[in-house]
């Protein structure tokens, strides 16, 4: 019976969760396997992986192949490296503290890659809302003064309309005297 570790499709459409498995190659996707070793949730960034190393060492041992995506989880986490040091354990060019030392420095190693990852996704994220609220402070600014500008275009024009208005009633006063005093002079 050959054995594949692959991923099996859970969740919704568009937001696919999946489960690492090991089954019967000839089983369906999402059908029956042999074993759950972990799961993969693409969501999120970076992809949360949760996986039982050991277990997979145990059937990549008993000759499971790990389908091209499985293989590629299963490198991110260590187990075929862990996997390999197994290999020169058993063949006896390392013992097993040495391979134990080598598994642990390459899982702190990767740690600080990941938490370094982590924390330039957060800076960028951090930089990305500073620069979009220093957008959107200007384009507040620009329409504020906009506003203004607008408020000081009416004000000279209703200051021009009142002034040209006066001067209108100045004019008719003039001649309203104008004409009482020709109304006056004719009396006379």
């Amino acid at each position: 019976m050959p054995v594949k570790i692959r991923l099996q499709r859970h969740g919704k459409k568009g937001k696919p969760f999946y489960s690492i498995v090991a089954a019967d190659a000839r089983a369906k996707r999402d059908g029956k396997f042999l074993e759950k070793l972990g799961t993969y949730n693409p969501n999120t960034n970076p992809a949360t992986i949760d996986l039982d190393v050991d277990g997979a060492v145990k059937w990549l041992q008993n000759g499971a192949q790990p389908t091209d995506t499985a293989r590629a989880i299963l490198s991110y986490k260590g187990a075929m490296l862990k996997n390999h040091l197994a290999g020169g354990v058993s063949k006896g060019a390392l013992t097993e503290e040495q391979a134990e030392e080598k598994f642990n420095a390459w899982l702190e190693e990767k740690a600080a890659r990941v938490a370094a990852k982590k924390d330039g996704l957060t800076k960028e994220q951090e930089e990305a809302k500073a620069k979009a609220l220093e957008a959107e402070k200007a384009v507040n600014e620009a329409r504020v003064n906009a506003a203004k500008e607008a408020e000081a275009a009416l004000e000279a024009e209703k200051a021009a309309a009142e002034a040209e208005a006066s001067a209108e009633e100045a004019t008719e006063e003039v001649e309203a005297a104008a004409e009482e005093t020709t109304e006056e002079e004719t009396k006379e």
